[in-house]
């Protein structure tokens, strides 16, 4: 999943972006008003994460603008404008969750998810194939209920098969699932991953298809 985190402290803005890596995220980070905006229109992203006092442009101004366009992405303002006033104004604008800094991880993380479960309308926190669980709480993949340890970016092309539920998703949109503004991923990569987690899914019944010149989608192994 892509999260945009808009943040103009550069060690804070680098920091939120190593811990959503190392959450499995794609995370891109732009510090002003402006990047927010173009981001936010070139981009299809999963979740905002909003300062409030960017350099250029108000962040409650950025708020407003991506709601105009009727945009319903998800945005948590993370701000240490935390003031009752702030609170309101941002909730009321749009925004879906609000932080104060200084904040703690593990809260920034669990309300993370929690939007991203809840945009997604996801009843439950596990995506099911066949054999194979995806705990959307903690990002780890089960087979029968045993762990599998995978690696980030395995796991985030089977979030992306597991949420497509056996219709085809593209190579572009996983391309753009998994790429950030300082590391595209290739055509290439892809078809890696994909091959790889091919073979590791071939133990618990399930396969990869392609679907020439259309994206890959998953399907039980035929006995």
């Amino acid at each position: 999943m892509r999260i945009l985190v808009v943040e103009d402290n550069k060690k804070l803005g680098q920091g939120l972006k190593h811990l959503l890596s190392d959450s499995s995220f794609v995370a891109d980070l732009v510090e002003d008003g402006d990047g927010a905006l173009s981001a936010a229109a070139a981009f299809n992203y999963d979740l905002i994460i909003l300062d409030l006092s960017l350099p250029d442009i108000d962040g409650l101004q950025v708020l407003k603008e991506i709601r105009a366009k009727r945009s319903l992405v998800p945005v948590l303002i993370l701000t240490a404008r935390g003031g009752l006033d702030d609170r309101i104004k941002g909730l009321d604008i749009g925004a879906d969750d609000y932080m104060s800094k200084p904040f703690e991880w593990s809260e920034l993380e669990a309300r993370i998810r929690a939007l991203l479960r809840r945009s997604q309308a996801v009843k439950t926190s596990q995506l099911d194939f066949g054999q194979i669980s995806l705990d959307l709480k903690t990002n780890q993949v089960f087979a029968n209920e045993k762990s599998i340890e995978l690696p980030a970016r395995e796991t985030n092309v089977l979030r992306e098969l597991l949420i497509a539920n056996g219709r085809i998703i593209s190579k572009p949109r996983m391309i753009e699932t998994l790429s950030s503004f300082d590391e595209d991923i290739s055509e290439n990569a892809i078809e890696q991953y994909i091959s790889r987690l091919r073979k590791r899914l071939v133990s618990y019944g399930l396969t990869i298809k392609a679907a020439r010149g259309l994206g890959y989608y998953l399907q039980p192994l035929e006995d």
